[in-house]
């Protein structure tokens, strides 16, 4: 299995997670508020969640890859300005980052 089959089923999986974890998580819905986004939350997941289905579907159809993680890359680019603009630290801001990475790679390689 390719480095690049491993990111997306690991950033699938993950984006998979969180999106099940904002249904079933108050801590969750929370965050969303915390950042001043109560009112697109659910918006958010679900553009995490699309996201994270294209990637499989990308596996097999290359422009699916190519929207699914260059969305998913702008999203947890948002994601990273957010906890900028409430002064988040690294750490709680890396995963943010850490995914963004992943998804602009997967992207870039796509091309």
């Amino acid at each position: 299995m390719s480095l690049l089959t491993v990111l997306i089923w690991g950033s699938s999986l993950s984006f998979l997670g969180y999106g099940i974890a904002y249904f079933m998580s108050p801590k969750m819905k929370e965050e969303f508020k915390r950042f001043g986004l109560e009112r697109v939350g659910v918006i958010a997941i679900i553009f995490e969640l699309l996201g994270a289905l294209g990637l499989l579907v990308g596996l097999k159809y290359n422009l699916i890859l190519l929207i699914s993680s260059g969305g998913l890359a702008l999203l947890m680019f948002l994601g990273v300005a957010v906890r900028i603009k409430v002064k988040d630290g690294l750490l709680v801001s890396l995963p943010a980052f850490t995914f963004m990475l992943v998804n602009a790679y997967i992207f870039a390689k796509a091309l």
